[in-house]
Order: C-alpha cells, then structure tokens, then sequence
C-alpha cells in the first residue's frame, strides 16, 4: 500500500471539507485546491496550494478552465510503476496526485427550476470535475478518488490505521463508485437536454431516443416476488413510493413496495379524502367519502375477507379516527402523505405494521416495463375523463346519481388488471372483477365475490364489450348504467341489449388496459 501524499480538493457540496482536509492535513497529506474550496480552507487555518500555483496559469474563461493543465492531468494519471511516466513527471515538474477529492456542480438542482434557461443548463455543466473524476478513477491503483462528503470518514478511519495509505480493495471500491457517479451525471444532463429544442426552449419529450436511466441503490431487500429471488430498490426521484420515508415496521418487501406504489397511484385520482385497499396490485375496496374514517370503512365494507393481509393508501394525513379504524384490521402496510401523532401513536402499537410518508411526484414519468432483451417505455396512463367527454348511447340517460358513481368507478377501473369490471356506487366500489381471460368472466367473478347489494349499482368496464353478454350478465344482478369505452364492431348489439334492459350506456372513447 502506497501512502497518500498529496491530494487534490474541489468540490461544489462544502458539507464535511474542512474537517475533512484538516484531518488529511494533520496527517502529513500536502493539500491543492481550487479558488472556493482553496479560499475556505485558508479561512480555516488549513495550508493549501492553489492549483494556478501547479499550472503556473489563472483560473480564466469565468471559471471553465481550473484544472484542464498536463500538470494536474499528469499528476493524476502516471501509473507510479511504469518508469517512463515516472521520468515524465520529474522531467516536466509535475507534483504526484494520490488522491483526488470532487464533487460536481449541482446540475439537476437548476435542470429542475421551473424557467431555467438553456444558457444556465449549459453553465452548470461540470466539465473538470467529471475529467479528474475519470482520471482517477482509470489510474485508481495509483490514486483514491472521492466524490461524495458521505466517504470522508471512512476514508480517514482507514488513513489513520494504514499509517496513511488505503488497501488496493479501497481504491478499487471508491472507483466503482466514481464511475457510477459520473455516469449518473452524464445521464441527468442527456435526459434534460434531449427536452431543449434548437431554439433553447423546453419541450416536452414524451419518449426520449435513448433512455438513460442511472438510479442509485437505494435498499437491498430480502428477496423479489418469492423467497428464491434477489431483489433491490433503486430510486430515480426524491418522491413518489420509493423514496417514501419509513416511519415504522418490519422491512419493506418488494411485494410490500408493488402493491405500495399500486395503492398509492389509485389514490392520486381523488380529490375530496380517499381510501384505497390493495390485495397482489388489485384494488380489493375503494372509496372517496366526506371524512378519511368514512372513506376507510366504505373501502372496506366491499371486500373485507381479501382486505386481511392487505396494502391501504389514503390521500390525507391519517386522523386518530382513521387510525383507530384501521387498528382493527390485520393489514401489511399503509402509505400516505402525513400521519398525525394520535394516529402514529396508535399504529406504532402494530409492531411489524409498515407506515410510509410519501411524497406526491410532481411531474408525470415514464412507465418503464423490462421484457427480455429489453425495455418498454409508455407515457402514464393518466387522462382524465369528465362529463363533458362523455357521450351517452342509450335512449335512457344516467341520472345525476349514476352519473357519480360511474364516474368513480371509471377512476378505479383503470387501476384494476384487465378484463376489468367494477361494481360501484356514488363514492364507493362494490365488487371488483380483475384479470379474467374473458370479459364476461369477469363480470361473473365480481358477481360471485359481492358481499355487499349489486342491487341499483353502476358497471366500469376497462375496454369494450365484445359482445352482449358481458352487459346481460351484469344487467341479472340488478345494475343501472353503464360505463366503458366502446369501440367494438358489435357496439350496436351491446348498446341495443343496454336499452332493451333499460340501462343507461355511456362511452368515453378511452381504454384503460393494465397489463
């Protein structure tokens, strides 16, 4: 192991640095630095060189050029075993680098600004930083390079045991993870600018010609789906389920986080305070009522049996009310956007019960599928449907009471696995038909599964009914009106059977399969 005698500091994030290089200092490590982080060092009493002292050239070009100079790259790059790169550097007067310690201008921090311009894009891409980065980690048997403030003390524990070097295990490990660093970088500024037209405006780019995903392991979990299956969480934003904050419970499952994010997308269609009850990524119960305890208890009330073991999202704070409902029932996990004190006090009480604040993700994402050899990429399935988009078929309109349950259920319906087929009520699902082979299948499955009256209920059909039959079967049970997207060539004969049953019929010329 080779000692680090000389290292090089430049860095955007400050968090840590000074402790940092005093530390380094103390140790014997002569310290380089550019103009910010060289002028915080001196004004904490740290002896520092500033890199225009090694080049023997001023920082110019308003910044953009530090460290683009043979005498930092030579220094960072000669492998200390070849002679020739040794005799080069005596030759040249170039100081050896043992260390380099970077981090990069903050480029999502601005790429994220609601009217950044493509000027500022530009300016806040680090151009030095991710080169010596590079050069370090290439040359990683010769140099540590450290990117981020979280290494600091690690790397000064191991200085401290190894009279100031690091293990070859330790330089290979730091440039793994500088890599990662800088292909992560490189791709946060290829997706934003691929959204920048020639003109410098920001366009939306629906489906990127090339997809660059960098997404840091956030969790190792487990096991996958089954027990016989590796499994991880990676998180690609500061929002949504997976950077959801555990609160308390057991460990996250990767069941546990699919059926979290499949609760939690039903609840972002309601407004006014909604429940949602998940069982394998279906919804098992749904409701949107005055109160989140009204909301629960409706939600329930459709499917209490599947209900057991099951995965609730609300899209409220949770209330003590809401809480002590919800107490009673043996449940998985819960997320939602808040959990008032009562509440967190009388869920805590569930020792493995799984508690997630989420954040709301701001912007639409893709929905990213992987097949074998590949990756779909589609945009969210998140159109809405109004009244005024409605069309009404049947020679019998809806009634303003039917119209909101078939509006309600046509939002649950879309997070239902196809054939889909819900029951509902004004605010409230009844039964839920997921994932039959067949249409009619479905509405006989959620027929079958009813615990509370069919009687005077809506039907929301995820896709067209290719024949009559689906609409006949669900008329048997007592239904008033019907909602679905039409588009079959037997339209006809469906809304024909729709009006000699007296039904109302209502087309809203959108599909919502879920595959």
């Amino acid at each position: 192991m080779s000692k680090i005698e000389r290292a090089l500091l430049s860095v955007t994030d400050k968090t840590g640095v000074v402790d940092f290089a005093k530390r380094l200092h103390g140790i014997g490590v002569e310290l380089i630095s550019t103009g910010g982080t060289a002028k915080l060092l001196r004004e904490n009493g740290i002896p520092v060189r500033e890199v225009a002292d090694v080049t023997g050239f001023p920082e110019m070009l308003d910044g953009r050029v530090k460290t683009l100079h043979p005498r930092i790259a030579g220094g960072i790059l000669a492998v200390r075993s070849n002679p020739e790169h040794m005799r080069s550097l005596v030759a040249h007067e170039i100081p050896a680098i043992q260390m380099v310690v970077v981090n990069l201008y903050q480029f999502e921090k601005f790429a994220n600004k609601p009217d950044v311009t493509r000027e500022e894009l530009i300016e806040n891409i680090d151009i030095g930083g991710p080169t010596m980065i590079r050069a370090a980690a290439k040359n990683f048997q010769d140099v540590a390079v450290v990117v981020s403030p979280a290494q600091y003390q690690q790397i000064l524990d191991e200085l401290v045991g190894n009279g100031g070097a690091l293990t070859p295990a330790t330089h290979w490990r730091l440039a793994q993870e500088a890599f990662s660093q800088t292909a992560a970088y490189d791709a946060a500024i290829s997706r934003r600018l691929a959204q920048v037209n020639a003109q410098g405006q920001t366009v939306t780019a629906e489906l990127p010609e090339r997809l660059s995903i960098s997404a840091p392991r956030a969790a190792s979990l487990r096991y996958g789906e089954n027990a016989h299956q590796k499994a991880a969480l990676y998180t690609l934003s500061q929002a949504g389920i997976a950077a959801g904050e555990q609160l308390h419970g057991k460990e996250l499952s990767y069941n546990n986080l699919v059926d979290l994010d499949a609760a939690w997308q039903l609840i972002q269609e309601f407004e006014g305070p909604a429940a949602a009850i998940i069982k394998h990524t279906n919804p098992c119960g749904c409701a949107e009522q005055n109160t989140l305890a009204e909301a629960y208890r409706k939600a329930l009330e459709a499917d209490p049996v599947s209900a057991f073991g099951g995965v609730l999202a609300f899209n409220r704070e949770i209330d003590e009310e809401t809480a002590s409902e919800v107490a009673q029932l043996f449940v998985e996990a819960i997320a939602a956007p808040a959990f008032s004190d009562g509440a967190l006090r009388k869920l805590q009480t569930k020792k493995n019960l799984r508690l997630l604040r989420v954040k709301p993700v701001e912007k639409p994402e893709l929905v990213i599928k992987s097949i074998s050899g590949g990756l779909l990429a589609q945009t969210p399935d998140d159109i809405a449907v109004d009244r005024s988009a409605l069309v009404v078929k049947t020679e019998r309109q809806p009634t303003s009471g039917e119209l909101e349950a078939l509006l309600f259920g046509w939002k649950v319906c879309k997070h239902v696995k196809s054939n889909a087929i819900v029951f509902a009520r004004a605010g409230q699902t009844i039964s839920i038909g997921a994932g039959q082979m067949s249409r009619v299948d479905s509405v006989k499955v959620a027929a079958m599964k009813a615990v509370l009256p069919l009687e005077g209920t809506v039907l929301a059909s995820d896709a067209f009914f290719p024949f009559p039959d689906g609409v006949e079967e669900a008329a048997k049970h007592g239904i008033t009106a019907v909602i679905q997207p039409g588009g079959s060539v037997r339209d006809d004969e469906v809304v024909a059977a729709a009006n000699r049953l007296n039904l109302a019929m209502v087309f809203t010329g959108v599909r919502h399969f879920r595959h």
